[in-house]
């Protein structure tokens, strides 16, 4: 072989293809998120691949912009959302190398108004919905919501081998959002309230079980508990458990706690989301310099 043949650079192999199908690129696009953002982003491509008709490989972006006209039934957040996951699958196809182009580039979002404010409760609501609550297991559970700060699925995805008492009360190792894994230390009046729903439970036992079967309280009968509790105490919301979640921050920051310290409990990826709190209840404005 001369030298001039051994100089020339080699071509390059052709790209492995890496799905072949419209439902294998969804199913890889959704592997490895949580089984919660499995069903939602499923069932809005479902809508999206019904509404469009055809292939992937053949939507334009006339078709986004129809669904996206097509969804004014729904409500903003739950819109946003389902335009961001159809966003999302067409450029993960268009890197993979599955589809031509990303269409969805071009499309614009809806403007999506920031509700927290209203979805934070007063620091006394919170303590009557607590004090309020008549049995221990669902006391102990709306405590552990509010002090933790942690999501609904993380409370009814504990284990008591994830619960460990200290000196200072007690503290829970939770596994959150995009696979992180924290510890949130709880006072001891909260350890107090977990620990007596304990008895003989085996590390394995989940923390709150439900009433049939002993299996562990799914998500949508917390919402049930929470409800009952917001409308016992009088609190005429449509109170959830994240609104409790949302109460923590803000009150936690009302009393002073350090913003990265919030952060770490809460377990958010990045401080601009627990500042959101901060702004959802300003403590000082410039009205106040106003002749008025």
């Amino acid at each position: 072989m001369s030298e001039t043949a051994l100089s020339k650079p080699l071509p390059l192999a052709p790209a492995a293809q890496q799905a072949h199908s419209d439902a294998q690129v969804i199913q890889i696009w959704l592997h490895g998120r949580s089984l919660h953002t499995q069903r939602a982003y499923a069932a809005d491509i479902h809508r999206f691949c019904a509404h469009a008709g055809k292939p992937l490989a053949t939507v334009t972006l006339a078709d986004l912009q129809a669904f996206a006209d097509s969804l004014q039934d729904l409500a903003p957040a739950s819109r946003y959302r389902t335009l961001s996951a159809v966003k999302s699958l067409v450029g993960f196809g268009h890197q993979l190398g599955y589809l031509p182009f990303d269409v969805g580039r071009a499309l614009r979002l809806p403007a999506l108004r920031n509700r927290l404010a209203e979805r934070i409760l007063p620091e006394a609501d919170v303590q009557r919905i607590l004090s309020l609550e008549p049995n221990q297991r669902n006391r102990a559970l709306l405590m552990l919501l509010y002090a933790s700060g942690g999501r609904v699925s993380e409370i009814c995805d504990l284990r008591w081998r994830d619960v460990q008492a200290n000196g200072d009360g007690a503290q829970i190792t939770v596994f959150g959002k995009g696979g992180r894994t924290r510890t949130v230390q709880l006072p001891q009046s909260v350890a107090r309230l977990l620990m007596l729903l304990k008895d003989d439970a085996s590390p394995e036992e989940p923390v709150f079980r439900s009433r049939k079967g002993g299996q562990a309280l799914q998500p949508v009968a917390v919402l049930r508990i929470v409800r009952l509790a917001a409308h016992r105490a009088g609190v005429e919301l449509p109170v959830s458990p994240h609104w409790l979640r949302h109460a923590h921050a803000s009150h936690a920051l009302d009393r002073g706690a350090p913003i990265h310290l919030v952060q770490a409990t809460l377990g958010h990826a990045s401080i601009t989301t627990t500042g959101r709190y901060l702004h959802a209840r300003p403590k000082d404005s410039s009205s106040r310099f106003l002749a008025v």
